[in-house]
């Protein structure tokens, strides 16, 4: 990761820690073409650990969580982090497994990002 990723990946931590009250543990986000591809784990609450020991819990919080990430995105525009990129948010992708507490989102932006910061390393 680069100065500009680890600091993608602080702003995505502080975003979700602003609107969900828990940021993932450790994050690392690699810039491609016009995508910011962030890995996170220790995404889950206690609460929601406990809910994902019973089978219906696991999937019902997959479902939630990964809509609810991006209902979240879509209802607070993540200015901070468009801000820093100099580049509009165009799509998100989200996805987790319950069981590893491991997730994966995928920010799509208007300007090819790794173009952009790859030069400034």
């Amino acid at each position: 990761m680069n100065k500009y990723e680890a600091e993608f990946s602080n702003l995505v931590r502080a975003f979700r820690k602003k609107h969900m009250g828990k940021g993932p543990s450790k994050i690392n986000t690699t810039f491609c073409k016009n995508w910011a591809i962030c890995e996170m784990e220790g995404n889950l609450s206690p609460v929601e650990k406990f809910i994902a020991s019973a089978d219906e819990g696991k999937q019902m919080l997959r479902a939630a969580r990964t809509e609810m990430v991006k209902e979240m995105y879509r209802k607070n525009r993540p200015v901070e982090m468009e801000s820093f990129l100099g580049t509009e948010l165009v799509d998100l992708f989200v996805d987790i497994d319950i069981e590893r507490d491991f997730g994966m989102s995928v920010f799509v932006f208007a300007d090819n990002i790794e173009e952009k910061f790859s030069k400034k390393r």
